[in-house]
């Protein structure tokens, strides 16, 4: 099956498998940040973003991609750079495998959220699975993020 991909506002052709998930296609076509964890939707390190909303491409068929807008944390640019700065300015710099998918779901809940709350940021995180902290810094970096304190 042929597909036309709108990846960071560029558009991919891939060849897949009618069954194949958007993170195989997505790494495939060397979107490396794009993780692979624990393949069954649990830990969150494949998010990407589909039209603006956190999705696991885990969990997604590639061929429901086509004609949505995917953005990867490479997509996001100098966003990118001000969320990753603030959480590791908190010292939330451990292995980094989590990163990317928590910098995507970061940016979407900036887009989403008019008024965070402490509860509202756990929530909205809740999928993001860091096997290496206690997420306390990574939770510190992103409410000044978000603007809460």
């Amino acid at each position: 099956m042929k597909l036309k991909l709108n990846i960071n506002n560029r558009y991919y052709n891939a060849n897949i498998d009618a069954d194949e998930s958007l993170l195989d296609v997505l790494r495939h076509l060397g979107f490396k940040s794009v993780k692979k964890g624990c393949d069954t939707g649990t830990c969150g390190v494949c998010s990407v973003l589909i039209d603006g909303e956190p999705i696991l491409s885990c969990q997604f068929l590639a061929a429901r991609a086509e004609g949505h807008k995917i953005t990867t944390v490479e997509g996001l640019g100098e966003k990118a750079d001000e969320i990753i700065d603030v959480i590791i300015n908190e010292g939330a710099d451990q292995c980094g495998y989590c990163g990317p998918a928590l910098v995507l779901t970061t940016y979407a809940m900036k887009q989403e959220l008019k008024n965070p709350t402490v509860e509202k940021i756990n929530h909205y995180l809740a999928g993001n699975l860091c096997r290496c902290s206690g997420y306390e810094g990574q939770l510190r970096g992103i409410k000044k993020y978000m603007g809460v304190e």
